[in-house]
């Protein structure tokens, strides 16, 4: 399924790029796959101590490049039937539904479980997404991926965003993360696409690195 189809195309890699895009995709993506068999199994272990025996991998649809719709993977830091308890929030809530309508999070999100905001801090949540890279539906360096529900109001920059394969990090987490607000995360991502280069995603991987490490911005 497609959502939409951008009309002016800012981002077009030459096939020697692309080729290597993909061969680092791959070979990383391989590495990062095999450390989240075994994180997953300490995860498990963790949730069932503290008797929760739901699925641990968390599949949430998310728009694609060309706007493609696909199944993001993710280790689950909430409770189960999380999405259902963030509307039923909104909809008690005035102060819940406009801090979310704005950022699209909750800074002191209810829904996180203990382990959660454990694995969140650390960003081990987002390992499983390794198999998307590998399965070629992500990429490392990019804009993150980007829900259904929010392309009304992601507004002109969508169809510039779905220009690139979503990835696992992007510009805006090392440029502030979870301090940024969404409308300013959709510009960061268009800038970014419109001037994405080898050497500007070097730069970011390494920040990536660096904000994991020191849990900079990690909510």
């Amino acid at each position: 399924m497609e959502l939409t189809k951008s009309k002016v195309n800012y981002y077009c890699p030459s096939i020697p790029v692309k080729f290597i895009y993909r061969l680092v995709d791959i070979v990383i993506g391989l590495i990062g796959s095999v450390l989240t068999i075994f994180l997953c199994v300490i995860i498990k272990v963790s949730y069932v101590k503290n008797h929760d025996y739901g699925s641990i991998i968390f599949t949430q649809e998310r728009i694609g490049l060309n706007g493609k719709l696909f199944k993001m993977y993710k280790i689950r830091s909430m409770v189960p039937n999380a999405d259902q308890i963030l509307f039923d929030l909104m909809e008690r809530d005035e102060n819940i539904r406009k801090e979310y309508e704005k950022n699209k999070k909750l800074e002191n999100d209810p829904r996180i479980t203990k382990i959660g905001h454990k694995i969140r801090k650390s960003s081990l949540d987002e390992f499983p997404q390794f198999f998307n890279v590998l399965l070629g539906n992500m990429t490392l360096i990019g804009p993150r991926p980007y829900l259904p529900r929010e392309m009304k109001d992601m507004g002109n920059t969508y169809n510039v965003i779905i220009q690139c394969k979503p990835a696992i990090t992007g510009p805006w987490q090392v440029g502030g993360r979870s301090e940024i607000d969404f409308d300013n995360r959709c510009q960061i991502d268009v800038e970014y696409i419109k001037n994405k280069n080898i050497k500007q995603d070097i730069k970011i991987f390494v920040k990536t690195i660096d904000s994991v490490i020191n849990k900079n911005g990690a909510k």
